[in-house]
């Protein structure tokens, strides 16, 4: 009896790992709906960015793949490098490009301090409520900029920390909780050598409660 102990707890182990998985996968109402957004969100972007078809774009942290997605779509003859940390994301992401018919879509593995992007591959860049998680804040920086062609820009889209909010872990204290405040990024941004262009408040614009800014960059 002792001898199967052990693999009795692997086996429940496994099982719940298993519902784990199962529990994140979005469902149908949550896919329509980030696709609606992305729809909705995308043409901003493409404007802020100055993006034309045939470009090359990245989504660093595209989690669900929704903007990949719709971006793939627009920018035509063009490409779009999707990056994320979780093996999750990477998979819905890719699966969502491969549903789509999508062959101008590359999805790659980002790391803590890396995007993991060809270096001057891209004519933009944009990140989606995913600077605050970043820790390894000047190497990732540093890479982000080499990653970009020169002229290229960058958007970060992001929200202003609650007061009394939890830091996500292992994030510098100057973000003052779940959150970044805006000059926090342009300082940062600037030390990797971007040029800030333009600060809007409320992003995405035309919304009653937009829920975040979006800071634009220029190497």
């Amino acid at each position: 009896m002792i001898r199967r102990l052990p693999f009795v707890v692997a086996v429940i182990a496994l099982a719940l790992s298993i519902d784990f998985v199962h529990a994140q996968e979005p469902d149908a109402r949550q896919i329509a709906q980030e696709r609606a957004q992305a729809e909705l969100d995308a043409p901003k972007l493409v404007a802020v960015l100055g993006l034309q078809p045939g470009m090359t774009v990245a989504d660093i942290g595209s989690g669900g793949g929704a903007m990949t997605v719709v971006l793939g779509r627009w920018i035509g003859t063009g490409h779009v490098f999707a990056t994320d940390i979780t093996e999750h994301a990477l998979r819905l992401t890719r699966e969502y490009a491969k549903k789509e018919g999508l062959s101008n879509v590359t999805v790659i593995e980002g790391g803590a301090a890396t995007t993991n992007l060809p270096a001057e591959c891209c004519d933009a860049v944009f990140l989606r409520h995913v600077y605050h998680h970043i820790s390894a804040i000047d190497a990732f920086n540093k890479s982000v900029f080499a990653s970009l062609k020169p002229g290229g820009r960058l958007a970060i889209i992001d929200f202003v920390p609650e007061k009394g909010s939890a830091l996500p872990n292992g994030v510098p204290a100057n973000r003052g909780g779940h959150g970044v405040p805006p000059g926090v990024i342009i300082e940062e941004m600037v030390a990797a050598g971007f040029t800030h262009v333009r600060t809007i408040d409320a992003w995405p614009p035309g919304e009653k409660r937009p829920p975040g800014f979006l800071t634009l960059f220029q190497k």
